[in-house]
């Protein structure tokens, strides 16, 4: 039975959103704003040069179609690349009404989303008062800190101090549908800031909230770092998705890194995390080769987004899409005939833009396993489509195989 692989390269957008203009970093439009398009031209004009060097490197993703799926969302170039494709390629656009990760996952997955995410204000506090109340009594604590929009790297700076001395948990907020709570791992306890994002989880999931986040932190002042045992608790998605659709008739269904808080774990027969997109990686590779008959494996690799994205850090950017690309590389070397792998994302953030927020963007849509095929442009809900049709199971409720 043919296997599929569905990896997603979180924000690694490209440009071209019809609707760009409607969604904002502070009071900039997203009009513009191209994550794939506009690193490549920093490299090639030497403005990414920390860690790595000259043009954007990515041969494997651009031998399927990498450049040309840009070309195809945006009527941009990628200096330095422009191979002639050799797989499955196009574009996709999202409809759903937002550009956070949960959003453009579900839609890949087959289900748009069918309201709007509530956001908290850009104002202090921006919790309301009687969900901080309830945050500081399910916390055992006499109240909250922070309260208010925030990078978490800046936030932890700030106020892991006051944090260490009265025990109260740091709450923030974004410009995305989110609830976020740091906490020390040891003096606060990791236990204890887990028990207390899911306990406040059911409350914020009502407002249409669409994530609570554990954001764990160690060390002592002038010297935070967050950890790698982030848990995210995130709304149930409301329809019926592809990995639903291949649990119920019976295949395994693979999800590596935060796959599995995305989709609260409905669907997925096996849970493969690490501490980093290189752990990722390994399971990724791993799966290429252990991966049953039938099963769907379904990955996202974060670390262009967080860690990135974000910040605003375009070499960082330039280097793991680098990264990255030698892992497709090796990747692609251990599928089978049969296989089909589709490389897609879930948004955009362009680190050139302003801002830190993600930006409203088509994203590439790459294929192996499919021959040479220009698909044009395409639905997200398009992506869960095909691989339905490919993994002969029913087909999903939205979107049209493009195979």
């Amino acid at each position: 039975m043919a296997r599929a692989f569905l990896i997603v390269m979180d924000s690694v957008g490209c440009g071209g959103a019809p609707d760009a203009g409607a969604f904002f970093n502070g009071t900039l439009p997203d009009t513009g704003a191209n994550t794939l398009a506009h690193i490549a031209a920093a490299c090639a004009a030497g403005q990414a040069e920390e860690g790595r060097s000259g043009p954007l490197r990515m041969p494997v993703l651009d031998r399927l179609g990498l450049s040309a799926a840009v070309q195809l969302a945006s009527g941009a170039g990628m200096p330095g690349l422009g191979a002639r494709p050799e797989g499955l390629w196009g574009a996709a656009t999202e409809v759903s009404p937002g550009k956070d990760t949960p959003t453009g996952h579900w839609e890949l997955a087959g289900v748009p989303l069918p309201w709007r995410w509530m956001v908290f204000p850009e104002t202090v506090p921006a919790f309301p008062a009687d969900l901080a109340a309830e945050i500081a009594r399910l916390a055992g604590a006499g109240g909250i800190l922070g309260d208010c929009h925030a990078s978490g790297t800046e936030i932890i700076a700030r106020l892991g101090d006051e944090h260490l001395r009265t025990g109260w948990p740091i709450c923030y907020t974004s410009s995305d549908s989110v609830l976020q709570i740091a906490a020390h791992e040891q003096a606060f306890g990791l236990d204890r800031l887990l028990a207390l994002c899911k306990a406040i989880a059911p409350r914020v999931h009502a407002m249409r909230v669409g994530r609570v986040i554990a954001r764990p932190f160690t060390g002592v002042p002038g010297q935070f770092a967050r950890t790698a045992n982030r848990r995210d608790y995130a709304l149930a998605c409301p329809g019926e998705t592809i990995l639903d659709r291949a649990a119920a008739a019976g295949r395994a269904t693979h999800a590596v890194g935060k796959i599995g808080d995305i989709f609260s774990t409905r669907g997925v027969s096996d849970l493969r995390k690490g501490k980093s997109d290189l752990d990722l990686s390994e399971h990724l590779l791993a799966l290429a080769q252990e991966a049953e008959p039938g099963s769907l494996t379904f990955a996202n690799f974060v670390e262009f987004d967080s860690l990135y994205g974000h910040r605003r850090d375009v070499s960082g950017y330039a280097r793991a899409l680098e990264w990255f690309d030698t892992v497709a590389g090796r990747f692609l070397d251990r599928l089978q005939p049969g296989d089909l792998a589709i490389f897609t994302a879930d948004h955009g953030n362009d680190p050139t833009h302003s801002g830190t927020d993600h930006t409203r963007e088509r994203v590439p849509v790459l294929g192996w396993g499919a021959g040479p095929q220009a698909i044009g442009q395409v639905a997200f809900t398009d992506v869960a489509a095909t691989l339905a049709a490919h993994l002969d199971l029913p087909p999903v409720a939205e979107g049209k195989s493009f195979l």
